[in-house]
């Protein structure tokens, strides 16, 4: 591990720790390699109220070069979110996460787009070749090459 993914990382999980965005919580960061954030939808959106989702964040050596993996995850009685960018198996289309990552995003303002995209949902439905993806999908969703078509969601 370099020194430099540790420092930025060490500083983003103090900043996390201290003066997280309203809704954005940390559940698990024992280390530098994966963690668990629950995030929740701060607005009245009927889809979502009183719900918490977990996103699963895998640093890659290189990180902030390089994007993390980020997808949404089930567990005890948190469900991934219905939304048409996300396949049922958490993985996230959306371009900050692949093409259109820089190294100034961070694990807060990344969990904070997801949020709002969440926020601004108001259909139901998952995306159109969900089945088709899921079951052929590569585990880590950085393996995709996801095409960004629609950005009305």
């Amino acid at each position: 591990m370099s020194k430099s993914f540790a420092k930025r990382l060490g500083r983003e999980l103090n900043d996390l720790q201290s003066n997280a965005p309203v809704g954005i919580s940390i559940f698990q960061a024992e280390d530098f390699s994966l963690w668990l954030i629950d995030i929740r939808v701060m607005d009245d959106n009927p889809l979502y109220a009183n719900k918490i989702f977990r996103l699963q964040f895998r640093f890659p050596k290189s990180y902030p070069i390089e994007a993390p993996e980020v997808k949404f995850i089930q567990s005890y009685g948190i469900e991934i979110p219905i939304h048409p960018h996300i396949y049922s198996n958490g993985h996230i289309c959306l371009d900050v996460l692949g093409s259109g990552w820089s190294p100034v995003q961070t694990v807060s303002s990344v969990s904070m787009s997801l949020q709002s995209m969440l926020a601004g949902n108001n259909k139901n439905e998952r995306p159109p070749d969900d089945s088709r993806y899921v079951a052929n999908a590569p585990f880590s969703p950085k393996q995709t090459r996801f095409v960004y078509h629609d950005d009305n969601v």
